[in-house]
C-alpha cells in the first residue's frame, strides 16, 4: 500500500488530527513461517502476529526501521508476520498505548488476517496489557517480553539460562494478575452491606496471587545468589588473565551485526553463527596472536538492540561486564542495516550503562559486500576511523588484524638481553608476555631486544646487555 509522509505543523508544534489518529499500514513485513523449533525454556507461543507501533518523534524511516526491527525479533521468535501498523501520536495512549478508538480497528485487523497475538513496539503497563487484552480478545505481548523469549530461546549455559529466568521473573512479578478467575476475592464487611457480599460469600483473599509472589520472590533470590557465585567464578578467570599480562579485546556491538563471524575470522573459533537477533548469549574467550607475536585474548559478547530491556541489563551485568574491564572494545556495525549511525548509539547507551564507554574503541563496519556504495561513502565521511570489513569474504581483515594490534596495550620496558640457550622458558615467557623486537644468536645464547612490563624486565636484569 502507499505510505504518505506527514509532518508535524512547524508553526504551533502540533500533530495535525486526522495524522494523530490514523493507523498506517507498514509495507513490506508480512513473512512466511518457517520451521518452528519448540525449546525447554521457552515460555510465549507466537505464532501468528500483528505488530502495532506508536510514532512519537523522529521521522517515517525511524518508525518503519523501528518496526521492521521488530517484525525481526518477532520472526527470531518462530512467529508469522501478518501485518504492521504504525499509530502517529504524541505520545503513547495511558490506558490502552494506541487510541482508544483505534483499538476497534485493530480488533478487525486482528480478525481479517486471522492473528491469534498482537505485538507492540514499546513496553506495556499491566493495566495497558490488561485492557488491550480485554478489547482485542487475543494476547497481547509487548517488545521486553518478545526479547525475553528470544533470550530464552537461545540461552544454553547455566548462567545464560539463570540470567534469562531472573529477567524474566522481574519482568513478570509487576504484571501478575489479580481478580482472576482462579482467585477468590475477598468480601470483607459484615452482613449484606456496601463493600461485603455478607455470610457464605466472603473468601480466603487473594492468596494465590500472594502465594504466586512470594514464590517469584523466593526464586528471584535464589537466581541472584547463583548468579551472583558465577560472577565470582568469572571474576577470577578475568583476574587470572589480567595478572598473566594478556590484553584483552572484546567484540560489542548491534544484534546480528556480524560478531561472531568476526570472532570466526580473527580466531577460527567456531563459533555458531546464525542469520537471527541474539543468536549468540553466552560469551566465548579464544586466545589468538597479533601480527608482531603479542598474545591476546578476543571475547565475543551479547548482542544490543534498541530500547534493551533494563531487566536483561540488569540481570547479563556480569556478562556485559566482561566488556568494561577490556583494554580494547572492538565495536561492530553492520554496514548493510538501514540505520548504522543509529545502531552504535544505541550500543554506546548500553556500554555507558555498564561503565565500558571508557575503554578505548575500535570501530568496525561489517558486511560492507552487502551494503550500497553511497552508504559507505556515507559511514567512511562519517567515522574515518573505522575499519570497513566483511566477515563472509575476508575483505578489510588484514587491516582489522593491524588495527587491533596498533591499538594493543604495549608493554612498558625496553631491553636487550643475553639468554643462555638452557633458558628457553625465558624465552617462551617474553613471546608469551610481552614483545620481542629483534632476535640473534650467539655462541653464548640467544640475544634479543625485546619490551616487556616491569616484573618480567626485574626477572631478566642479570640477562642484560
Amino acid at each position: 500500500m502507499r505510505t504518505e509522509l506527514f509532518e508535524p505543523d512547524v508553526t504551533t508544534g502540533e500533530l495535525e488530527l486526522e495524522e494523530r489518529h490514523s493507523l498506517r499500514r507498514v509495507a513490506g513485513l508480512s513473512t512466511e513461517l518457517t520451521d518452528i523449533t519448540e525449546v525447554e525454556y521457552r515460555q510465549l507461543r507466537l505464532e501468528r502476529v500483528v505488530l502495532v507501533g506508536v510514532w512519537t518523534e523522529g521521522s517515517v524511516a525511524d518508525a518503519e526501521n523501528s518496526l521492521s526491527e521488530l517484525a525481526a525479533l518477532a520472526e527470531t521468535a518462530g512467529s508469522q508476520v501478518l501485518e504492521g501498523l504504525i499509530q502517529r501520536r504524541s505520545r503513547p495512549d495511558s490506558a490502552t498505548f494506541i487510541g482508544r478508538g483505534k483499538v476497534e480497528e485493530l480488533r478487525d485487523v486482528v480478525i481479517s488476517t486471522g492473528a491469534d497475538t498482537v505485538i507492540c513496539d514499546g513496553e506495556l503497563s499491566p493495566s495497558q496489557l490488561r485492557n488491550l487484552e480485554q478489547q482485542t480478545k487475543v494476547k497481547v505481548v509487548d517488545r521486553t517480553a518478545l526479547i525475553l523469549d528470544i533470550f530464552a530461546q537461545h540461552a544454553k549455559s547455566k548462567e545464560g539460562k539463570a540470567q534469562v529466568e531472573l529477567a524474566q521473573l522481574q519482568y513478570l512479578l509487576p504484571r501478575l494478575r489479580g481478580w482472576g478467575e482462579s482467585l477468590s476475592r475477598q468480601g470483607g464487611g459484615a452482613g449484606g452491606g456496601a463493600g461485603g457480599g455478607g455470610v457464605g460469600t466472603r473468601g480466603p483473599g487473594e492468596t494465590k496471587l500472594e502465594t504466586d509472589r512470594r514464590r517469584i520472590n523466593h526464586r528471584i533470590a535464589k537466581l541472584r545468589r547463583e548468579i551472583k557465585a558465577m560472577r565470582t567464578v568469572r571474576q577470577t578467570k578475568r583476574s587470572r588473565r589480567a595478572s598473566s599480562g594478556v590484553p584483552a579485546v572484546a567484540i560489542a556491538g548491534y544484534t546480528n551485526a556480524g560478531k561472531s563471524s568476526l570472532l570466526n575470522r580473527l580466531t577460527s573459533a567456531g563459533v555458531l553463527v546464525e542469520d537471527a537477533l541474539f543468536a549468540t548469549l553466552d560469551p566465548t574467550t579464544r586466545r589468538t596472536a597479533a601480527e608482531d607475536g603479542r598474545v591476546f585474548t578476543l571475547s565475543d559478547t551479547v548482542g544490543f538492540v534498541r530500547h534493551l530491556p533494563h531487566q536483561i541489563v540488569e540481570a547479563f551485568r556480569s556478562t556485559l561486564e566482561e566488556v568494561s574491564y577490556a583494554d580494547l572494545v572492538v565495536h561492530v556495525v553492520d554496514g548493510a542495516h538501514p540505520d548504522p549511525e543509529g545502531q552504535v548509539t544505541a550500543v554506546r547507551e548500553v556500554l555507558g550503562e555498564v561503565g565500558a564507554d571508557r575503554i578505548p574503541e575500535l570501530l568496525v563496519v561489517n558486511k560492507i559486500d552487502a551494503a550500497d556504495e553511497e552508504t559507505m561513502l556515507r559511514l567512511k565521511r562519517a567515522w574515518p576511523d573505522a575499519v570497513f570489513v566483511s566477515a563472509r569474504s575476508g575483505q578489510g581483515i588484514a587491516d582489522l588484524h593491524a588495527a587491533i594490534a596498533q591499538r594493543l596495550p604495549r608493554p612498558a620496558v625496553d631491553l636487550r638481553v643475553l639468554l643462555p640457550y638452557d633458558r628457553g622458558d625465558l624465552v617462551a615467557r617474553i613471546h608469551r608476555k610481552g614483545q620481542v623486537l629483534d632476535t640473534r644468536h650467539t655462541e653464548e645464547g640467544t640475544e634479543l631486544r625485546v619490551r616487556v612490563d616491569e616484573q618480567l624486565a626485574a626477572e631478566l636484569e642479570q640477562f642484560r646487555v
